[in-house]
């Protein structure tokens, strides 16, 4: 088994941060020939997925997130502590907050065009994310 903490900035709310390189570079840091990375990210207000990145699709997930938890509605966490982000932690809900990819060969297991991605859904400005890459094989 290895494990790093890998740490990802973001720029506030919508932010959608490639972390593939990251993660292949820990993969052939661990060694592992096959097995699995499991990435879990320890924030209530960011997700993991995989997507292709690119910018239209980028903006197409965007704007359904937008559609699922929309900021112009009332939520009752915002009325329990202020902070205005309740639609930031139904957005990470509903995405997840884990993710798992297979090693094959030495190398992430990832379709020709999919990318491991963060999503930034908190409303602050910025914010510095740490995710738990465990590599098993």
């Amino acid at each position: 088994m290895f494990r790093k903490i890998l740490q990802a900035g973001t720029k506030g709310e919508g932010d959608i941060v490639d972390l593939t390189p990251e993660i292949r570079h820990a993969v052939r840091e661990s060694g592992i020939n096959d097995g699995l990375v499991h990435l879990f990210v320890q924030h209530s207000t960011a997700a993991l997925t995989t997507i292709e990145y690119e910018g239209g699709v980028l903006t197409d997930l965007k704007g359904a997130l937008s559609r699922i938890a929309p900021a112009d509605i009332p939520y009752a966490h915002d009325r329990a502590w202020g902070d205005g982000n309740g639609r930031s932690h139904v957005k990470a809900a509903i995405v997840g907050p884990s993710l798992s990819v297979p090693i094959v060969k030495g190398e992430l297991g990832c379709g020709t065009w999919q990318q491991i991605v963060l999503l930034e859904l908190d409303t602050q400005p910025s914010r510095v994310r740490s995710i738990v890459c465990t590599i098993l094989g």
